[in-house]
């Protein structure tokens, strides 16, 4: 397979990944289908990507697994995509993503105060962003964790 089309499949797995966790009302079918292509796209990242792909692949598995309820899976893949940030020294988008990431899956798991710490560190590295838009946009996801 060639690069290319690593690329097209990670691009299309992940943008469909998002479509589903953005739809209202998901089967059962669809729910399965939307962790299989977060992981289909992360996967297909890992031949073309860059860190901050890996980053985000890591996120998105993460947040899919909070989504179906799976704590302990999406703290594995949120733990995952903090450790790329922080290792690559990322930063604002990808470093705040990455506590939001963790602070789901402590939520999901019943441990708020873990949850409120990672979401703390999460705004303040979303404070660091220089984009206002991703910034407002970046600080709503935080403040929805405990929600």
């Amino acid at each position: 397979m060639s690069d290319i089309d690593h690329r097209k499949i990670a691009v299309e797995c992940f943008n469909g990944t998002w479509d589903l966790i953005d739809k209202k009302d998901r089967t059962e079918e669809e729910n399965f289908e939307m962790l299989h292509k977060a992981h289909a796209s992360r996967y297909h990242w890992g031949f073309v990507g860059k860190p901050m792909n890996f980053a985000r692949g890591e996120w998105q598995i993460s947040r899919v697994n909070s989504l179906l309820g799976l704590g302990e899976s999406a703290l594995f893949y949120g733990k995952r995509s903090l450790d790329i940030a922080l290792k690559e020294n990322l930063g604002g988008l990808d470093l705040a993503f990455g506590y939001e990431s963790v602070a789901r899956a402590y939520a999901v798991l019943g441990k708020r105060d873990l949850a409120q710490e990672n979401v703390a560190l999460g705004i303040k590295a979303a404070e660091t962003m220089e984009d206002e838009d991703d910034r407002k946009y970046t600080l709503s996801e935080l403040n929805n964790v405990l929600e």
